[in-house]
């Protein structure tokens, strides 16, 4: 009795499970993925809580972590090169940073979706002189779920995100779009306050 080429033998059919297990799992992982990242696309920008912890490496190589800061009162600026808005705001930042920075403010410039060149010419243009860094991966980004640049996030010595709503019925713990210096002044105040 001769077998036929096309029975398969029970090593064919061991390794045809194995591999189909394989795709199996690869297309369900892939999915899995997706899911997570559909979801968290879709959620607002953070309003509320404990800011997300994450490290920043510096243009200059200095690194700083979030949780480190504790004890000061941190403004988180998502912006980049290529923005427009971005180049309204960028001269507030740095007069909050020369007048406040005594008395406890950190900021940290999180650069989004951008050339370190660009970055660079960007922060000498505007004589950035706090600390600013690359989102490489766009982790620290996501990890606020920003909705563009520029995006700015105001965090308490505790690591918490500044609570309540304003006068004009905005979130106080972020600003989407390009902050007005009274804005961010009024909430630096509000903070160094606390």
């Amino acid at each position: 009795m001769t077998e036929s080429v096309l029975e398969p033998t029970p090593k064919r059919r061991t390794f045809t499970f194995v591999v189909f297990g394989a795709i199996v799992l690869t297309v369900l992982g892939l999915l899995t993925l997706l899911a997570i990242a559909v979801r968290t696309r879709g959620a607002p920008p953070l309003a509320s809580g404990s800011a997300p912890d994450f490290s920043l490496t510096t243009f200059d190589g200095q690194t700083y972590k979030l949780s480190d800061l504790k004890g000061k009162v941190v403004v988180v600026n998502f912006w980049a090169s290529w923005c427009i808005p971005c180049r309204e705001e960028a001269p507030a930042f740095q007069r909050a940073w020369e007048n406040y920075r005594e008395r406890g403010l950190f900021i940290l410039g999180v650069d989004y979706v951008d050339t370190e060149a660009d970055a660079k010419k960007f922060i000498a243009e505007f004589r950035q002189t706090y600390p600013n860094g690359a989102d490489l991966g766009t982790r620290i980004s996501q990890a606020f779920r920003i909705s563009g640049v520029p995006e700015t996030y105001f965090i308490d010595r505790n690591g918490k995100l500044l609570q309540g709503i304003d006068e004009n019925g905005r979130v106080k713990a972020n600003w989407i779009g390009p902050i007005p210096e009274d804005a961010l002044i009024a909430r630096i105040e509000e903070l160094l306050k606390q």
